[in-house]
């Protein structure tokens, strides 16, 4: 265990507070960000990303850490190590060797653009004719595609398909294709 004495000799190269890199269980980031809310002097950033998710039923939307198992919080390491430390959901302080790392604002002040004051940014994609697809729902499901013609008043895309050794065009629902390559974070 540390004392504030080894604190004050071994923390990052700086006086008052500073943005540091704090470790959670993975899935459980908004927890650990919750409880260090609590805390007086302290500011976290729990930057998350909302995104479509390819499930047995279609397309669902899930929220999910933009760095998973890890969040930001700005304190002042001497004064606050302990209670932000081993707040609930809090696994460590990011360190190097007896070195505490300092993020610099403007590299988190271009992630809070992104994402906000809700401190979500959501990943859209439009599909266009010419885009190479994947179905992820529906009696063709697995299939890798190639979509011919956007049907938006059915809220359906023509895809052009190779089934059975043939070439054939068909009509699946929009939500039930996925761009190729767009897999984020798939479990």
């Amino acid at each position: 265990m540390q004392t504030t004495a080894t604190l004050n000799r071994n923390q990052a190269d700086t006086k008052g507070p500073a943005w540091y890199c704090l470790r959670s269980r993975s899935k459980h980031e908004h927890i650990a960000a919750a409880h260090i809310r609590m805390a007086e002097g302290v500011t976290v950033f729990c930057p998350r990303i909302r995104f479509k998710r390819p499930t047995r039923q279609g397309l669902v939307w899930v929220t999910e850490a933009m760095f998973p198992g890890y969040l930001f919080a700005h304190f002042d390491l001497c004064e606050k190590h302990r209670q932000v430390r081993y707040a609930y959901g809090v696994t460590g302080i990011v360190q190097f060797g007896d070195r505490y790392p300092i993020i610099e604002e403007g590299a988190l002040a271009l992630l809070r653009d992104q994402t906000g004051a809700a401190e979500v940014k959501e990943l859209t994609y439009d599909l266009s004719q010419g885009d190479h697809v994947k179905i992820v729902g529906g009696i063709f499901a697995g299939l890798e595609t190639v979509v011919t013609q956007i049907l938006s008043a059915k809220e359906r895309v023509k895809v052009l398909m190779d089934f059975l050794g043939s070439q054939m065009e068909a009509e699946v629902e929009r939500t039930s294709v996925l761009p190729q390559g767009i897999h984020p974070l798939a479990t």
